[in-house]
């Protein structure tokens, strides 16, 4: 009997070793599955994400632009001869697209970016402010046309540091 009872035993433990081999090799399996699953997806988003951003940037950049020209038409015309609706129109139009653009890069754009697009859209928006004071003839102390001129050039340092920021984070 004592023979018999180990081969027994001999035999369940082959049987659990095969048995247990098998189910440890499909649970390796499966957790390389998943890791290989979660790295793809790893990959996917860090894809999205610069897509994203690139598109972001390039649509924030041409509105800066868009914006600082549109001044730059502006005060042209009113050196030579006062806005009408279609100039005032045309200024208000690329405000509101590069508003928007800003907007957009401030829930996308890390710190580093943003610092950048935040000294552009503070300097538009303060030249715009000056060009529709002396638009309306209520210009604050220091603010001619000339000066707001100046302030307009400025902006383009601005726009290209802004651009090198973005690129850098796009890794261009």
């Amino acid at each position: 009997m004592p023979v018999e009872l180990g081969s027994v035993v001999i035999a369940v433990a082959g049987v659990a070793g095969t048995l247990g081999g098998a189910l440890l090799s499909q649970r390796g399996l499966e957790r390389a599955k998943r890791r290989e699953i979660e790295l793809v997806r790893g990959i996917e988003e860090v894809r999205e994400s610069a897509s994203l951003r690139r598109s972001c940037y390039t649509e924030l950049n041409s509105a800066a632009r868009q914006f600082t020209t549109a001044l730059n038409r502006y005060l042209h015309v009113l050196r030579e001869r006062g806005a009408d609706d279609t100039e005032s129109a045309a200024l208000e139009e690329a405000k509101n697209a590069h508003r928007d653009r800003y907007s957009e890069a401030q829930m996308i754009a890390p710190d580093e970016v943003l610092r950048q697009v935040s000294l552009v859209n503070r300097a538009l928006t303060a030249v715009y402010g000056q060009v529709k004071r002396l638009e309306r003839g209520d210009p604050g102390p220091g603010e001619t046309m000339e000066a707001a001129g100046r302030a307009q050039h400025e902006i383009w340092a601005l726009i290209r540091s802004m651009r090198a920021a973005m690129r850098h984070d796009l890794g261009v």
